[in-house]
């Protein structure tokens, strides 16, 4: 259960991410990439709905570390361009980028099929208003920077061939920072802190295997101006300008404070961190003498 829940956050996670790019590319400061093929343009290289309907597409690749999963979103626009998912295409492939490292190129094939599914789904008169991206997690983060750095490479130049729209950044490893503004923004989305300025927000308290990340939007200035820099971040969404307080503990998530809650214990153990009902059996080594 826990994992299908962690899966199901990951992918409003994704939702939101591939929103921040739909969000960019309407805006009327962006200008599409010089280099994009001419035998792709089918129409304003912008981003929007189709005449009438109020559709708008995107595309999110989910880099994994054992595959690699591709999403195809139907946006519906709703009063005020407040947008809500109204389908969803997923296709995965296996094995994960990384599993190419020594050989960049042979990820292509997989990445292509997948970009293919896409232009079946997306009508051909939206594709140059489709923004494709692709965020990639545990996989690529454990390999050598420029390993990483040569797959991401390749992934880009098949987006800029591709019809949909690309950007450099969209292209890219989630760190800490960019899973807890995520995260932030996915929860805000579910609870409606997002749609006006008169609607309040949540903040976030992710607590994972190995760290726990925190994010919330100050309600003071005082706070943004006490903390450190790396650790506030601003970004714009729905025609609002955030700021939020983001920061990732590490060596505090669960499967570092677990074993320690149970260390030296025989008995059964109640603890508020679970759901009511979960029953698990931990073995731990005893440091007592």
């Amino acid at each position: 259960m826990r994992s299908k829940m962690a899966a199901l956050f990951l992918l409003l996670v994704l939702v939101l991410v591939l929103l921040l790019f739909l969000q960019r590319f309407s805006s009327s400061s962006y200008r599409p990439p010089p280099h994009r093929p001419a035998s792709h343009r089918t129409g304003p290289a912008r981003p929007g709905s189709s005449e009438g309907d109020g559709l708008q597409y995107g595309v999110m690749f989910d880099a994994g570390s054992t595959g690699t999963r591709v999403h195809v979103f139907r946006f519906r626009m709703e009063n005020q361009g407040f947008p809500s998912l109204d389908r969803e295409t997923f296709r995965a492939i296996k094995p994960g980028l990384s599993a190419y490292a020594d050989d960049p190129q042979k990820c292509s094939a997989g990445i292509m099929a997948l970009l293919d599914l896409a232009r079946s789904v997306v009508p051909p008169s939206q594709w140059t208003r489709t923004p494709v991206v692709l965020k990639a997690t545990a996989g690529l983060r454990l390999l050598p920077g420029d390993k990483a750095e040569q797959l991401l490479d390749q992934v880009r130049a098949l987006f800029r061939e591709s019809p949909f729209l690309s950007a450099e950044d969209g292209v890219s490893i989630m760190d800490g920072t960019d899973e807890g503004i995520s995260a932030w923004i996915t929860i805000n989305f579910l609870t409606g802190g997002l749609q006006g300025p008169d609607r309040p927000t949540v903040g976030m308290l992710d607590l994972g295997g190995g760290s726990t990340q925190i994010t919330f939007s100050p309600r003071h200035e005082k706070t943004i101006q006490m903390s450190p820099t790396d650790d506030i971040r601003s970004f714009q969404m729905f025609n609002r300008t955030h700021t939020v307080y983001t920061h990732r503990y590490t060596h505090t998530g669960t499967h570092r404070h677990t074993p320690s809650t149970h260390t030296g214990t025989h008995t059964q153990v109640h603890t508020p961190s679970t759901h009511t009902g979960t029953h698990t059996q931990v073995h731990t080594p005893s440091t007592h003498t």
